[in-house]
């Protein structure tokens, strides 16, 4: 587990780029930048990803980044449905651009970290974040103070 205090480790086993360290942990504003919260009812729906869709849609539109746009609404699907099934709900997407970088964070209520599944050819389940991985420059996780985690993936446009 990992704190502000800690050094913040990842589930692919590095820190998140400079420019997204800097807003996630030390709290610095980002020029573009863009926040969806889930609202408690529906932070359990399958309706939460498609929501998380449109969001990054009407977002990277407005940012005229519509090239990474598909790629991101497949990473942000995956992170949001784990966080309604392994991390007690989704609470938030944030949305970071720097330069030629996007971020997606998607924060959850659980601070276990996230764990890629071993999985058959058969299971119905489990390639998620093995396609977050194939889809991103970088991913990992953060667990700030308090009952929450950043899942933080960065994908270049």
């Amino acid at each position: 587990m990992t704190t502000f205090d800690a050094r913040p480790e990842a589930a692919s086993g590095t820190r998140p780029p400079g420019w997204l360290s800097a807003v996630l942990i030390d709290g610095r504003p980002s020029d573009c930048d863009a926040v969806f919260t889930f609202h408690d009812l529906s932070a359990f729906e399958p309706g939460c990803v498609s929501m998380a869709r449109r969001f990054i849609d009407q977002t990277f539109g407005s940012w005229g980044a519509e090239r990474v746009t598909f790629d991101t609404q497949l990473v942000a699907s995956e992170l949001v449905t784990n966080a309604m099934r392994h991390g007690g709900g989704a609470i938030q997407l944030r949305l970071l651009r720097h330069d030629a970088e996007f971020a997606c964070v998607v924060a959850d209520h659980n601070q276990r970290a996230p764990i890629a599944a071993v999985t058959d050819i058969f299971a119905e389940y489990g390639r998620g974040l093995r396609l977050v991985d194939a889809l991103c420059a970088d991913w990992g996780w953060l667990t700030p103070r308090g009952p929450r985690k950043l899942v933080w993936a960065v994908l270049r446009g």
